[in-house]
């Protein structure tokens, strides 16, 4: 029998036939890919978060010399830490789908802390001393939270229209607008009241901050679940239908049930998550004695549910969501990011397009501000520092480049659950503030470096 060779040493044969191999691999991880039409750059953040979380939650239970698989109420993975690091997050998830249109246009908003320290002094100054003192208003008045909230929403459109005007029709750089932006509006805050805090707020107002009377509790919170993954189901068939429609390519009947059990699963875990985490002990006895309810012996369980932050976080998202991708001014940015000259030759009033961006990145700003002032049933001149640092790290990290044309809401959200988690396990392990500074400094260069060299293999 005759035996054929290649001419080839067999040190290179053994590399090509590995090469293949690899090939064989990545082909399937390709299909895949291309089946389900997953982002890589959103898998890789979901993968960094599990990394995160997983670490922190090895570290903190060996400081504690705890089982990492034990469920001990000082590491990182237990129901109270994810609930409050939901509601942390919410804020500068709120102002980072707003970071993302700026991004997006190849612009820069370093302001948004200080818009939302000014706006929280106006929401706290108008319910705890303006009201009451020249409009017979008092705390607990039907409608007192209603008109602040609405002062703070319309100073943050204000401004942001102002910053977009400068920027737009002045043609002044964003990055100069919006630095003497956050000197003038964090100043603004302090002359408010002189460097006063105030407090404390309505009733009312502080359920968008959270805490046990903030949120839903376990049955709406199911509710809110179910409701969820119906919506992810229907939003999978509408899809379907509408490729079909426009003879589009489709995913295969698989790919759309993975894709929907997945989402639908990841929806029920949080709700479980945040089902678990009870009232504490002293709010559930004021809550008894309240309503007339007996305390059994093992305690009485109280779940605090979906914080109403979280929903406020979640429904911006939505919206912002639609808007990038459902409408006319949404494909506008993106068009204007990619190649502001030919969008404007294409007949794209950019400016208009450009000052409507930083009206909307100021108006949800006051809406962050709304959540942060509750949640701290005070407005103080300290809020919202560094803000601008996290939401800008949230949108990059998120997948938004800053060379412009690229991003997405879901990604700066998740961005900004990414930062705070980095925070909330660094304050969990008593790391000083300098260092957890370093750390997202750090965290923010790299993610600049890696968008970098993304856009490079893409190209």
């Amino acid at each position: 029998m005759t035996q054929v060779t290649t001419g080839e040493p067999p040190a290179q044969q053994a590399q090509e036939f590995a090469d293949r191999a690899r090939a064989s691999e990545t082909g399937a991880i390709g299909r895949f890919l291309k089946a389900t039409e997953l982002d890589t750059r959103m898998l890789g953040m979901i993968g960094a978060l599990l990394v995160i979380w997983i670490g922190f939650q090895f570290i903190s239970s060996l400081r504690l010399g705890v089982s990492p698989f034990e469920l001990d109420s000082r590491t990182f993975l237990t129901a109270r830490n994810l609930w409050n690091l939901s509601v942390q997050s919410s804020s500068v998830a709120v102002m980072a789908t707003g970071m993302v249109l700026v991004i997006v246009t190849r612009n820069i908003d370093l302001s948004v802390g200080s818009i939302l320290g000014v706006c929280g002094m106006i929401m706290g100054v108008t319910q705890a001393f303006i009201l009451p003192h020249y409009a017979g208003y008092s705390l607990g008045d039907p409608s007192i939270w209603i008109i602040a909230l609405a002062a703070g929403l319309v100073v943050g459109l204000t401004i942001g229209a102002l910053h977009g005007f400068l920027v737009a029709y002045l043609g002044i750089p964003a990055f100069i607008v919006t630095l003497g932006g956050l000197l003038v509006w964090r100043g603004a805050a302090w002359w408010v009241t002189s460097g006063q805090t105030v407090a404390p707020m309505d009733a009312t107002f502080r359920l968008m901050g959270g805490g046990p009377e903030g949120s839903i509790g376990a049955t709406w919170s199911w509710v809110v679940g179910l409701v969820a993954c119906a919506a992810v189901v229907l939003m999978l068939m509408s899809n379907r239908n509408q490729r079909r429609r426009f003879r589009f390519p489709q995913r295969p009947l698989w790919a759309e049930a993975f894709i929907g059990a997945v989402t639908c699963i990841l929806i029920l875990a949080g709700v479980l998550v945040a089902n678990s985490y009870p009232w504490p002990a002293g709010t559930v006895k004021k809550y008894a004695e309240a309503n007339n309810i007996t305390i059994p012996d093992g305690g009485l369980f109280i779940a605090h549910g979906i914080a109403i932050p979280v929903l406020m976080a979640i429904a911006a998202g939505i919206i912002m969501t639609f808007i990038t991708t459902r409408t006319r001014f949404g494909r506008y940015v993106f068009a204007i990011g990619g190649n502001p000259e030919a969008a404007e030759l294409a007949g794209i009033n950019t400016r208009w397009v450009t000052m409507k961006i930083f009206m909307i990145m100021g108006f949800l700003a006051a809406i962050s501000a709304a959540i942060s002032t509750a949640r701290l049933n005070a407005a103080t001149n300290a809020q919202g520092t560094l803000d601008e640092l996290l939401v800008i790290a949230a949108a990059v990290i998120g997948g938004t480049s800053l060379s412009g044309g690229v991003g997405t809401v879901a990604g700066a959200m998740l961005g900004a659950i990414l930062m705070q988690s980095l925070q909330s396990g660094m304050v969990l392990l008593n790391v000083d503030t300098p260092l957890q500074n370093i750390v997202v400094g750090i965290v923010l260069v790299l993610a600049v470096w890696l968008d970098t060299l993304y856009r490079r293999r893409v190209h």
